[in-house]
């Protein structure tokens, strides 16, 4: 396995999955803004908060490009549909799972559970994140899609 290009690809390939959210919150498809959702995490002040978010969000994206890589080593195989498939489990994980969990460790984050407070400033992005619109899903497919089939071209080039 290649580490430094697994490294380098999960930056390029997270940096698309980033710019493909932030075009479409910007084109009015989502208001699902990812980096500023993981930046109050840390910081309430909003612009501050999407820089850190945005840093924090390549950080767990490495994670999962370490995972994609795994996968891709254990198959001894990597291939842009491939990757595509590994991008269609993420997304779904993090629709099902990663983000409607979110408000329980979120400390700006309203719950449907405890009801919006005064700390929160954040709605709760529900299953499949269709509190932030009803084309976030279809949105975070494309995604990841773009993030799986991004990691598999590169890697595979390896």
């Amino acid at each position: 396995m290649d580490w430094a290009g697994w490294a380098l690809f999960g930056l390029v390939a997270t940096s698309a999955l980033t710019a493909v959210m932030i075009a479409a919150q910007l084109a009015g498809l989502t208001r699902l803004d990812l980096p500023l959702v993981l930046g109050t995490l840390v910081t309430d002040d909003p612009d501050r908060a999407r820089v850190a978010g945005f840093f924090i969000h390549l950080l767990v994206g490495q994670g999962f490009a370490l995972g994609y890589a795994a996968t891709f080593a254990l198959l001894d195989r990597a291939t842009w549909w491939l990757g595509m498939l590994l991008g269609v489990l993420h997304v779904a994980v993090a629709l099902t799972v990663l983000l409607p969990l979110l408000p329980g460790v979120h400390p700006r984050m309203a719950s449907h559970r405890a009801g919006p407070s005064s700390a929160a400033a954040l709605e709760p992005p529900g299953l499949l994140a269709l509190n932030y619109g009803l084309q976030t899903p279809a949105v975070a497919v494309v995604a990841h899609l773009v993030y799986g089939a991004a990691l598999g071209l590169l890697l595979q080039a390896r």
